[in-house]
């Protein structure tokens, strides 16, 4: 079967993939006291310029977003969260925005890392604002730098199909990336990347709100979960995100060049399918 004829019909792709014999990516080492250290150092300083950027706005002009209710996670949500990995669920971190549009209107002129120079879009994210289930990645590659969308390229193109087959859209998810900016060839993010960007992706989590997250990809996993721990190992299993049920797959980008990930891949999905409708129902 070719790759677009595979990519054409994924539910039966993903079903039919070889069990064995692929090959792991070197996994990125994270420098978690240098992340720690920096994300110290920035916290304060982003949080005071999110709230001021707040105060002087106007938040009123906003549409439906600046009226959108707090949405707490459902009862049984937590119930079979707590059950099933004995993790204690926590409180999320509030808002400071009232909107994804203004939160959005307010940082995508961004300079505070080197990529702000580089790049040429801002890729806040896309989807639904109140949505139930959130997937997040690693950074823009060059079509998603060019469109100023994530995941438009043929990892997006592959995600979509992931989704329809599970009887999704991306108008019924949020789609984000730890990092909003391209890293020059593709690169992996580094850490003072990450430590710039992601109290941005966190003001996201809190306006959303979602009920489950699924990371794609080992850097996303590593950044939200704040570990070196390989991807193969922490998959097969529920995390927590700030009180937020997370679930870790590989990266479309991954499937594509290793086909044997596809069906380790379906089986994560099909367990995020699962909740994802025991909520909805």
């Amino acid at each position: 079967m070719t790759e677009t004829k595979a990519n054409n019909n994924l539910a039966e792709l993903l079903r039919r993939s070889a069990r064995t014999g692929f090959a792991t990516n070197s996994p990125l080492i994270l420098d978690r006291k240098r992340i720690s250290r920096l994300a110290a150092e920035r916290r304060q300083k982003i949080s005071e310029s999110i709230a001021d950027a707040a105060s002087n706005g106007s938040e009123t002009s906003d549409t439906r977003e600046t009226t959108m209710p707090a949405r707490n996670m459902s009862t049984k949500s937590s119930d079979l969260f707590t059950e099933t990995t004995g993790i204690v669920i926590g409180d999320t971190q509030q808002a400071t925005y009232a909107s994804l549009d203004k939160f959005n209107r307010d940082i995508c002129e961004c300079q505070k890392c080197p990529l702000g120079k580089t790049r040429l879009n801002f890729v806040f994210g896309v989807g639904n604002p109140n949505a139930d289930l959130m997937f997040i990645g690693e950074a823009p590659g060059r079509n998603e730098d060019e469109q100023g969308e994530p995941f438009v390229g043929r990892a997006g193109q592959l995600l979509d199909k992931i989704l329809a087959a599970i009887n999704l859209k991306r108008e019924d998810i949020y789609i984000a990336n730890i990092l909003k900016c391209r890293p020059p060839g593709n690169r992996d993010p580094q850490p003072e990347e990450m430590a710039e960007c992601f109290p941005y992706l966190k003001e996201q989590i809190a306006l959303i709100q979602p009920k489950i997250i699924c990371a794609l990809g080992r850097i996303a996993a590593q950044a939200l979960l704040d570990t070196k721990t390989p991807l193969g190992k922490l998959r097969g299993q529920w995390h927590s995100y700030q009180g937020i049920p997370l679930r870790v797959t590989y990266h479309p980008a991954a499937l594509l060049r290793n086909p044997a990930f596809k069906r380790v891949c379906w089986e994560d999905i099909q367990i995020v399918q699962a909740e994802f409708a025991r909520l909805a129902g």
